[in-house]
């Protein structure tokens, strides 16, 4: 079946409860580039803010690209019962979450060499005159960032972050109560 032919059947056939984007997904799923593009177009915005939020704005460019390679590899496994953006949204988080894993891995990995006297020590905190919220969130540290971010900014409940960090329920909130709390010291200075 050509790309016009799959445009065509899906127009013919789509009620109009399905999303506009619905016509774009089923063009790249049959490969058709273009058709993924603009479904990039749309989404990025959304996906690069969630990436800034959940890893930090060093990072956020490339996490982004690596989801939208992912979604690409795995556009195939999307069966349309939810929206594509809800789909990719959730895609979004478990790359976001597998990197911190694996940075996570390798900070072990080089922190076996280290002198035990050092770790955990950081620099004191810079003298700014303002800041911003996004700045704020970026200076929480990785884990409760990330509990920050997915409950109080992207909604989900406490055992659902459970369920995808491999933590209880009861360690969300401490994490959650931590970030809310370093967000007030970041704000309040």
């Amino acid at each position: 079946m050509s790309a016009g032919t799959a445009e065509a059947a899906i127009l013919r056939n789509r009620p109009e409860t399905i999303p506009e984007d619905a016509a774009d997904v089923a063009l790249a799923q049959s490969g058709d580039a273009q058709a993924f593009e603009r479904l990039y177009r749309s989404q990025v915005a959304r996906i690069h803010s969630l990436a800034r939020r959940m890893v930090g704005p060093a990072e956020a460019d490339e996490l982004t690209q690596d989801v939208f390679v992912r979604a690409w590899q795995k556009l195939h496994t999307f069966r349309g019962e939810a929206a594509f953006g809800t789909w990719l949204h959730r895609l979004g988080v478990n790359v976001m979450l597998a990197h911190r894993g694996a940075q996570a891995a390798r900070r072990r990995y080089l922190d076996e060499d280290a002198d035990p006297a050092l770790v955990g020590k950081t620099r004191p905190p810079s003298l700014e005159l303002t800041l911003d919220f996004e700045t704020a969130i970026g200076r929480l540290p990785p884990g409760a960032r990330q509990i920050f971010v997915l409950h109080d900014v992207e909604g989900y409940k406490h055992e659902e972050i459970a369920g995808m960090l491999g933590i209880t329920a009861g360690t969300s909130k401490a994490q959650l109560h931590r970030a809310r709390m370093a967000l007030r010291r970041h704000l309040a200075a």
